[in-house]
Formats: C-alpha cells, sequence, structure tokens
C-alpha cells in the first residue's frame, strides 16, 4: 500500500450529487452557470436532494416547508445568551448550536426515511437563523423572527439586518447560496459522509462537516481575503503587497484550487456581483484590487482566482461582518451536506481507509529496568 499525500487522486466513493470534470462543475448534471443565472437556491436545495429541479408545485412545497421551519427553538435562544459570543468563533458557535438542535429533536435518533427528510428541512431552514442570531445577541440586540412572505436569500438578510433587504442584495445572497451549496468530495463533505457513515445522526454528521469548514484552508478563505483587501487599503498599494507576500513565500488566500486546472467556474458570478455591489456602495477599489490581484498571481503563479476570492467583496458590500463568511457557507454548503448525508445512508458502507506505516520496523518490548 502507498499513501497519497492529503487523499489527492484518490477515488472515495460513487455520487450523483455533483461533478467536476474538465473544469466545469455541474449539480446532478446540471451546469452551474445554468443554474447561477436561472435557479433559486430553493430550486437547488431541491435538486440537490431529490435529483430532479423541481415543478412549481414541489417548489412551492420546498419553499413552504423551509418558511415554516425557520424559527429556531427559545432553548437555543437561551443558550447563545448563556456565553460571551464576543469572544467566542462564529463556526464554533454554529458548530455548537447545530450539536444542541439535535439533543433539543425528539427525531434525531429516527433513521426511517421521512425522519430523515423532516430533519433535512429543520436543518436548512434553521441554520440561517442561527447564524443570523448569534450575530444580532453578540452585538446586544434580540433575534429577528423569520417571515413567511420572504424567499431563503431574503428571509436571511432580513433576520441579520432587522429590515427588508434590496432587490440586489437577495440576488446576490441568492447567486452565492447556489454557488456554495456542493463542490463534489470536499473535506467537510467527505467528513459528514465519514460520520455518518458509522450510521451515527444526522447532527453528528453536520456537525463533524462544520468543523472541517472552519479551517482556515477550506471555509475560512474569503475571511482571509477580506482581511487582506483591507490590509492593502488603496489600489496602489495592491501589487507592492503581493510581490513582498510572494517573496516571503506567502500564500495568497482565495488563488487557485486543487482540483481546477484553468479556473474555478463559480469565480466569474460573484466577480461580477462584485462589479454591481462595490460601486453600489462607494467600496470599488475593493473589487479593482481584486481584479488586479488576479491578474498578478495568474501572470507569476498561473493560478486564477477560485470561489472565495471575489465572495468577501460581495459580502462585504452587504454589510457582512467578516468573520460570518464562513458561516454564510456552512448555511449554503448545508444543502450539500445533507444530499451527500441522505446518499451514505441509502447506499452505506463504513469508510474505513488504511495508512501507509512509514514507523520502526518490529522491535522487541525491554522492560523498564533495562531502558
Amino acid at each position: 500500500m502507498t499513501a497519497t499525500k492529503g487523499l489527492e487522486g484518490i477515488v472515495a466513493t460513487q455520487s450523483s450529487i455533483s461533478s467536476i470534470i474538465d473544469d466545469k462543475l455541474t449539480y446532478v448534471g446540471y451546469s452551474i452557470d445554468e443554474l447561477t443565472e436561472n435557479a433559486s437556491f430553493e430550486e437547488v436545495v431541491y435538486l440537490l436532494w431529490n435529483q430532479e429541479l423541481p415543478n412549481k408545485e414541489q417548489l412551492e412545497e420546498i419553499r413552504n416547508d423551509l418558511r415554516n421551519n425557520m424559527e429556531i427553538p427559545q432553548a437555543l435562544i437561551d443558550h447563545l445568551h448563556s456565553y460571551d459570543l464576543t469572544k467566542v468563533h462564529p463556526m464554533a458557535a454554529l458548530r455548537t448550536a447545530i450539536s444542541f438542535l439535535g439533543v433539543l429533536d425528539e427525531e434525531a435518533d429516527n433513521q426511517e426515511a421521512n425522519a430523515r427528510k423532516r430533519k433535512a428541512i429543520r436543518l436548512q431552514a434553521q441554520v440561517a437563523t442561527i447564524v443570523a442570531a448569534f450575530s444580532r445577541i453578540r452585538k446586544g440586540q434580540e433575534p429577528v423572527k423569520p417571515r413567511k412572505d420572504l424567499n431563503y436569500a431574503a428571509n436571511f438578510l432580513y433576520m441579520l439586518n432587522n429590515k427588508l433587504p434590496e432587490d440586489i442584495e437577495v440576488e446576490a445572497i441568492d447567486k452565492a447560496l447556489v454557488l456554495h451549496a456542493d463542490h463534489e468530495l470536499n473535506a467537510s463533505t467527505f467528513t459528514a459522509r465519514v460520520c455518518v457513515a458509522t450510521l451515527s445522526d444526522i447532527y453528528s454528521g453536520v456537525t463533524s462537516a462544520i468543523g472541517a469548514l472552519k479551517g482556515p484552508l477550506h471555509g475560512g478563505a474569503n475571511e482571509q481575503v477580506m482581511a487582506m483587501l483591507s490590509e492593502i487599503g488603496e489600489e496602489d498599494n495592491a501589487i507592492p503587497y503581493i510581490k513582498k507576500k510572494l517573496e516571503n513565500k506567502e500564500k495568497i488566500m482565495g488563488m487557485g484550487h486543487r482540483v481546477y486546472r484553468t479556473g474555478d467556474p463559480r469565480a466569474k458570478h460573484l466577480q461580477e456581483m462584485s462589479k454591481q455591489l462595490t460601486k453600489l456602495t462607494g467600496n470599488e477599489h475593493y473589487y479593482k484590487m481584486s481584479v488586479e490581484i488576479e491578474e498578478y498571481i495568474k501572470k507569476e503563479k498561473g493560478l486564477p482566482a477560485n470561489v472565495d476570492f471575489y465572495s468577501a467583496s460581495v459580502y462585504d458590500s452587504l454589510g457582512i461582518d467578516h468573520d460570518l463568511f464562513t458561516p454564510i457557507f456552512a448555511v449554503s454548503r448545508m444543502s450539500g451536506w445533507i444530499a451527500h448525508i441522505l446518499e451514505q445512508f441509502a447506499n452505506n458502507r463504513l469508510i474505513r481507509p488504511r495508512a501507509e506505516y512509514i514507523g520502526p520496523e518490529l522491535r522487541e518490548f525491554v522492560s523498564i529496568e533495562k531502558r
């Protein structure tokens, strides 16, 4: 047996949920470009969970199911009030909150198919409410209850800011949710599948996935991109800043991707939203800096931007706190995690790989007196 570092190039399972072939991303066979331009996030959720796009009645049903399940239990709100959220990483709070939901859910260990679907709806609906409630509670504000007349993206922004969002803001978040919904067998998704392959419950699977997404090499990149843009400050500083980073052999976050060679197909959609929103909010320098940096890195290192690079300036233009960028990723990726968890349950085998041993050869035990 020979190990492959980071499991690169290893095919670990079969899946019909999403694919990355020749640098083209699809969800259940549909191009990410077509879905981003034409489908709502709710349609994509239905697609990932059911392998088909919904008709009008099915779309209305899943929209209603999500709206009707968005309120989180008071016990969870009390839990969020119980510790100082200003000193807690938002992903740590989200990880704990999702686990807490599993404690409160009487169906948590019910493995019947219909129970799994009900839990899937509750998790997808309530993850957005948890992130919004966390954001408000740590600022000394009361959580805002979701509205029954708003779609998923609009409800999230409404609960976050306690005001109705503009159409372009809803469009931006909806597109971001679609683009981040699934990405084949990424680190957090693989973590979720490994967890539930033991026949653990869906809450454990999602909690495990959030723990993996918390890492800066997976979900935290867009937050670090925004920190970099803020540190650069002005357009004239962009290239000298990047040159110095490269001279010091420091990683430029948001550039390149392990599974893409010619570029991340998701990036261009968020680049366009960044262009529109930064101009609208008077922060166009962030967009211009981003373009300059991407062009320079492509020229010097051959690395184009990935989805995280432009999502940073999009979220910043929406007035979202920078440390909430990764939790928003989790709000979207919940749909993909659940799709993979349901697929794993449907055709399960315990995931148990082997390791290439590189330690000492067989040795004789030496008693404590002779050591």
